[in-house]
């Protein structure tokens, strides 16, 4: 009996120290935390000495990523510069900025203003889709900080963007409105390939200037070959990436001091303090084997057809041989196994018109089954002209001679489809999608 007793006693004591406080964990009620967390980041916003670095990636780039500057003040005002045009890069722009509690703490730049332009529905504005823009966001949950770091969370499209806190030599750069974007005369290059080189490492690059994305190849000292893709952003300086990436050899975080020389088609610029240039060439380091193959197969097994707008691009020439002024003209396919011809199966470049608002393939060169080269480059052999060539014809013949080098093509993945470059010399190419 007197164990029992004690039992009860017991049990008796550990409920009594289960029960409920009627005292709050925390010292005040949420409303009030919240308010205190939201003036804590805003005294954080204005007291950084040198303002801030803002990263932005739209939600409708798979790898792009956009720079802002930003100087913040209490009276709920925000200077800023952006990298979206060689004007905002240099034109400062003011405009309001609220934190505000949505369920958590949210910084919202609630007038019209460069972080804006991302998420204009004008897709004229921003080269993004009509009514959605680059799906990028002006309002942001502020998912917390590490570091020198404000992480944030788009509150529409869920983008991603990170407010760093500047150097003061990267205030004083915004501030003297520096700007460099001679990365872009990337794209005036006659070939297709392009050499990164720094010390001993040799890269081919890539670099998407509509996209802001920039792609690394490279062979390592195995022989096996690596592919990397990151965002690219415009800096006073040059350019920055980000995401980092680790290119074997080099960690790659900028192209500082870039300058062009026009006489040697180079860039040149300095990565991590040490020389840097971009140069080109007319092979690649790494070819993709199986792309001819895949892009030819692709079509067969959906029984559709690649198709171009403006044919080949030749030394810097788009639409070189005009056929966009071929009578009636609409667009081009490639058309594997289009038909049988004396028991030949052939594929068809098919030049299409409008006739009667209907549009057709009327005429166009065919071609027997290509040839597939150990080291990587598709070959056409002719095989002869389906249909009547119309007035202009120098457009299809020039087309055809140039298909039907014996070099071949090499055939480049893209994000709409595939680059098919000469693997002659590098400076003709054709763009499927």
């Amino acid at each position: 009996m007197y164990k029992r007793l004690l039992l009860i006693c017991f049990t008796l004591s550990i409920l009594a120290a289960c029960q409920k406080s009627d005292e709050s964990v925390f010292s005040a009620p949420p409303d009030t935390r919240l308010n205190d967390t939201l003036k804590k980041y805003g005294d954080i916003l204005v007291a950084a000495p040198h303002g801030w670095k803002g990263l932005v990636y739209p939600k409708g780039l798979e790898n792009g990523v956009f720079s802002f500057f930003f100087k913040f003040d209490a009276a709920n005002r925000v200077k800023m510069y952006a990298d979206f045009d060689s004007a905002s890069a240099v034109t400062s722009m003011e405009g309001s900025y609220r934190l505000k509690a949505l369920q958590q703490p949210c910084l919202l730049f609630d007038t019209y203003s460069y972080i804006h332009l991302l998420s204009d529905p004008d897709a004229a504005v921003n080269g993004g889709v009509y009514g959605e823009g680059l799906s990028s966001d002006f309002e942001f949950s502020i998912e917390g900080m590490n570091g020198d770091t404000i992480l944030l969370k788009g509150r529409y499209h869920n983008s991603k963007a990170v407010l760093i806190k500047a150097t003061e030599g990267e205030e004083a750069a915004y501030g003297a409105e520096k700007t460099n974007r001679l990365i872009d005369k990337i794209d005036t290059y006659l070939t297709y390939f392009k050499r990164f080189t720094t010390g001993s490492s040799n890269y081919d690059v890539a670099f998407d200037i509509l996209n802001r994305s920039a792609t690394f190849s490279w062979i390592d000292e195995n022989g096996e070959s690596h592919v990397v893709t990151t965002g690219f952003y415009y800096t006073p300086a040059g350019v920055g990436f980000s995401p980092t990436v680790n290119l074997g050899a080099v960690t790659l975080t900028a192209f500082d001091n870039i300058s062009w020389s026009a006489a040697t088609t180079t860039l040149s610029f300095t990565v991590n303090g040490n020389t840097g240039t971009i140069k080109e060439t007319a092979k690649p380091l790494v070819i993709d084997r199986d792309a001819p193959n895949a892009w030819w197969q692709q079509q067969v097994d959906a029984g559709a057809y690649w198709v171009t707008l403006q044919g080949f691009h030749v030394d810097g020439v788009d639409d070189a041989y005009g056929i966009t002024k071929l009578p009636n003209y609409s667009f081009t396919v490639f058309y594997p196994q289009f038909g049988t011809s004396d028991n030949v199966v052939y594929d068809l470049l098919g030049f299409v018109t409008r006739v009667d608002g209907e549009q057709y393939i009327e005429y166009g060169p065919a071609f027997k089954a290509p040839t597939y080269k150990a080291d990587g480059r598709i070959v056409f052999p002719y095989l002869g002209i389906l249909g009547e060539l119309p007035e202009g014809e120098t457009a299809v013949t020039n087309t055809i001679i140039k298909l039907t080098d014996s070099n071949g093509y090499y055939l480049v993945k893209t994000s709409e489809g595939y680059d098919m470059v000469s693997a002659k010399d590098g400076k003709s190419w054709i763009s499927w999608f």
